[in-house]
């Protein structure tokens, strides 16, 4: 939709009985953008990313995701627009084998329209998925219960799974903590990938020499405020992010 933003997200709030979580953030998103969401620990992250994605109810504001208000809809129901995302703390079918976590995805309502009213071959296109994230096909990994993985592949295989969902909007939270370098080292070139091929992704992540290697543009909060947003370079500038994350005012400490 010409000159309507991807994403619009308009004041939005939200408060945890006297605790003001998320405090009037509003930004946009233009389709095919990479925004890296950063801050310290208990900032509000987490909870902007729930409101976007239906997780949490907002006290007030608004979420206008390609023209359309998505505030409040349920996830399932956000999920099926095309709004797919990882989480912080995993969240998977731990009894159930890897691949097969992928396969629930590919089941949706979402899946089936996107392929013209067919699943396809269901097996095969979760085991690509997994072969894509590092699990070797022709290993016994993607057939293991998913309880039983390393951490490292818990993260990969959440990726996966909100992949098979062919979102047009991927939320990444935090995805590389609790992965080895190495994990990191492979699954950062996926990312850009994927966003090279159409995707637009919003990425939480601590991790900030690899984020800044491939997102377009960083907003950090505070306290559950946005206090910047920009290029990373520029960002890091600042005065409010760097009394943000120092804890002490920069200017003092200068002085």
């Amino acid at each position: 939709m010409a000159g309507v933003p991807f994403l619009r997200v308009e004041h939005l709030s939200k408060q945890f009985g006297g605790v003001l979580a998320v405090h009037d953030v509003s930004f946009e998103l233009q389709k095919g953008e990479f925004l890296g969401i950063i801050g310290p620990n208990g900032s509000g992250k987490t909870t902007l990313v729930n409101l976007i994605t239906g997780f949490v109810r907002p006290t007030r504001g608004r979420v206008i995701f390609q023209g359309k208000d998505i505030t409040g809809k349920m996830p399932y129901t956000i999920a099926e627009k095309g709004i797919a995302r990882t989480f912080q703390m995993v969240r998977l079918f731990y009894n159930l084998p890897a691949y097969k976590n992928v396969i629930i995805p590919l089941c949706s309502r979402r899946v089936r329209r996107l392929r013209g009213g067919k699943y396809g071959e269901k097996d095969d296109a979760a085991i690509d998925l997994l072969d894509d994230m590092g699990f070797e096909r022709d290993s016994f990994v993607p057939y293991k219960n998913a309880g039983s993985l390393p951490h490292g592949y818990l993260k990969r295989l959440d990726l996966a799974r909100a992949l098979a969902l062919r979102p047009e909007l991927l939320i990444l939270d935090e995805l590389f903590s609790g992965m080895s370098m190495s994990e990191v080292a492979s699954t950062l070139p996926l990312i850009e990938k994927f966003n090279e091929e159409g995707i637009t992704i919003i990425m939480i992540e601590h991790r900030l020499k690899e984020l800044f290697r491939v997102v377009d543009r960083v907003m950090v909060l505070n306290f559950g405020e946005k206090i910047a947003d920009g290029a990373p370079s520029e960002v890091m500038e600042s005065k409010a992010v760097k009394s943000a994350y120092l804890g002490v005012d920069v200017e003092v400490e200068k002085a």
